[in-house]
């Protein structure tokens, strides 16, 4: 039991020291594929020293909550961290306090809190951002609700650790065609949750356009480096649920070894490599979508998993 308990600490430490650099690994690979030299992998850990060195401004007019998001922010994912698997494929010490859509809303929670801070501010750039990110929230939970269920109908479950087993053991279930179908979709959705290309630009700074970066515009110093580190976070625990609960959970300790579960750092740290080329080949492949074509993005993501889900029905 306390082995399970140290593990779970290990592995909310491991998403908390890696994020930034699957950041910077992100930041890098677009840019070498788009013929620029690009920053170092570290300079995400460049910009969070600098800001958390630097003073922090905060309006007379806010109110408690524009100081409270950036700590929710930064906490969430790492609240999630605890309930799914980051480097075990079996149950630890928290694994059945939530399950996938506990997750999700906790997630949702650090959302709905910068979205509100963004308001709080009254920079007029601010809420347009809040109002362009909760459409896209809106249209994004439906697919996470279906994805859900999709899963516990096969699953009959939504615990992560019960999920990973059940989905894609014995391997020849990764190819049946509603894996594949909720696979596309749920790739889709991180495309869209994290604001990436063709929904929104990251590295683009043009306020009239920005939709959730124009969410932290108000923050400086420590407020500005929570905001981004937890944004970090929140990318690098999607990329847990993507690949170690839906896709290939490959690389997770399987015994209980200390050694076992270190060694799966660097294995889970190369696949998450491998899904960041994925995304960044989608993201310069793609220009960024007008606004209301983000419907039709996020529609064909429902239209899929409606399809696996059905598909998932007919089978049983």
């Amino acid at each position: 039991m306390i082995a399970h308990l140290l593990y779970n600490v290990l592995q909310a430490l491991v998403v908390l020291l890696f994020a930034p650099l699957m950041a910077g690994i992100s930041s890098k690979l677009k840019e070498r594929l788009q013929s620029h030299r690009g920053p170092s992998v570290f300079q995400p850990y460049y910009d969070l020293w600098k800001l958390f060195h630097k003073d922090e401004i905060v309006s007379h007019e806010s109110t408690w909550i524009f100081r409270v998001t950036p700590y929710v922010v930064f906490v969430a994912p790492l609240f999630v961290a605890l309930l799914i698997p980051v480097l075990t494929d079996y149950p630890l010490f928290f694994a059945f306090m939530g399950d996938m859509l506990g997750g999700g809303f906790i997630l949702a929670l650090g959302g709905f809190f910068a979205t509100l801070a963004a308001i709080d501010t009254a920079n007029p750039y601010g809420p347009m951002g809040a109002s362009r990110t909760r459409m896209v929230g809106f249209l994004a939970e439906p697919v996470f609700m279906i994805v859900f269920f999709t899963v516990s109908v096969v699953a009959g479950s939504t615990i992560p650790y019960i999920v990973q087993q059940r989905w894609v053991h014995p391997p020849a279930n990764f190819f049946d065609p509603a894996h594949v179908l909720l696979m596309i979709a749920f790739f889709m959705l991180i495309l869209a949750e994290t604001g990436r290309l063709p929904v929104d630009n990251p590295s683009g700074h043009f306020e009239l356009a920005m939709i959730d970066e124009s969410k932290g515009l108000e923050y400086s110093g420590r407020g500005a480096a929570l905001m981004k580190w937890g944004g970090a976070m929140k990318f690098f625990v999607l990329l847990c649920i993507f690949l170690n609960v839906l896709v290939a959970p490959w690389g997770l300790a399987s015994s209980q070894s200390f050694t076992a579960v270190l060694a799966a750092i660097p294995l889970v740290l190369l696949k998450m490599v491998l899904c960041i080329l994925a995304l960044v080949g989608v993201e310069s492949s793609f220009a960024k979508l007008r606004l209301f074509r983000i419907t039709e993005f996020l529609g064909a993501a429902f239209v899929v998993c409606v399809a696996a889900l059905l598909i998932r029905l007919m089978e049983l």
